[in-house]
């Protein structure tokens, strides 16, 4: 998407297939910011598509929006390539510079990533000059308990992650470790309302100018997981393995079983779902055989494929 937009002048979205985020391209002209990396199985082509952008402008910075693998994937290639500094939100600060995986839940979701460092951070309540703009650091829990918005008042712009998407929001990853988030998402829903809003640029998906109709779906979206958290379980059991199904692309079966039974969040959803079925693995076999009826997966010659 272009400058000549509703988004208005030195904004650019590359808009990705839904294993990678969106890649938010900031001009100021003699360099560019970049918001979020995408998923590092695509790393390369993130390297050409934003070369192809900066032309002979170099690469001022990269900002992560939060880091889940999604988003920030691409940030070791991009650092080899262009050698930027990498801002994350605060509070992930100390376990990326530690490298603690688990607390950056890349242990636990079983997820592909490569090391990256950060260089700085962005605080929520600070303002940004990038873009030739002034952005709000927004606090955005919920999804993540780090993430962050970036709001344009001028232009009315809400870079949004994965807080706000046109149909919906991210899957709320601290309900499905046991912890309370519900009331997180309405509030920031709550933010966005309160917010002269003209546009959103979501983590996924194409930008959109019907923010109070986004809103409202989001709004009974998490009405239905609050009246039924354990369709929220289910639904972030799906999630994990239709994510791990576009990061492989394709698995032998028996190889998916192993990789069901070893993943940790799997394991804690189905506590937190009471133990159904007579064993983990038989609820996981249920949740495959749900997806492959669903025609979300597809099973060939013993093989289970991305659909």
């Amino acid at each position: 998407m272009a400058d000549d937009t509703p988004l208005g002048p030195g904004l650019r979205v590359l808009e990705r297939g839904w294993l990678s985020s969106n890649n938010i391209v900031l001009d100021d002209g003699d360099a560019v910011t970049l918001i979020d990396s995408g998923h590092c199985v695509h790393a390369d082509q993130t390297v050409a598509l934003l070369r192809r952008c900066l032309g002979p402008r170099r690469l001022r910075q990269l900002i992560n929006t939060h880091l889940h693998s999604d988003h920030c994937g691409g940030n070791a290639a991009l650092q080899r390539e262009f050698g930027c500094p990498v801002l994350v939100p605060s509070g992930s600060w100390r376990a990326v510079n530690e490298w603690d995986e688990q607390a950056l839940s890349y242990a636990p979701l079983r997820q592909r990533i490569e090391r990256y460092d950060a260089q700085g951070v962005v605080r929520a309540g600070e303002l940004l000059a990038i873009g030739r703009r002034q952005w709000q650091v927004l606090s955005a829990p919920g999804h993540d308990p780090e993430s962050v918005m970036l709001f344009d008042a001028v232009h009315g712009v809400l870079i949004s992650a994965d807080a706000l998407w046109e149909n919906g929001f991210g899957v709320i990853f601290p309900e499905l470790e046991g912890d309370a988030a519900f009331h997180e998402v309405e509030s920031v829903l709550d933010l966005i309302e309160s917010l002269p809003v003209r546009w959103v640029i979501p983590g996924h998906g194409a930008p959109f100018g019907d923010v109070a109709g986004a809103l409202h779906r989001a709004r009974v979206r998490l009405a239905g997981f609050r009246a039924d958290p354990a369709r929220h379980l289910r639904h972030g059991a799906k999630v994990m393995l239709k994510y791990h199904l576009m990061e492989e692309q394709r698995q032998p079966l028996d190889a998916l079983r192993t990789w069901l039974a070893e993943m940790p969040l799997l394991a804690a959803i189905w506590q937190g779902l009471g133990r159904p079925e007579s064993s983990l693995a038989a609820w996981n076999e249920h949740v495959l055989r749900d997806m492959l009826d669903a025609g979300t997966l597809v099973l060939r010659d013993g093989v289970v494929h991305d659909h």
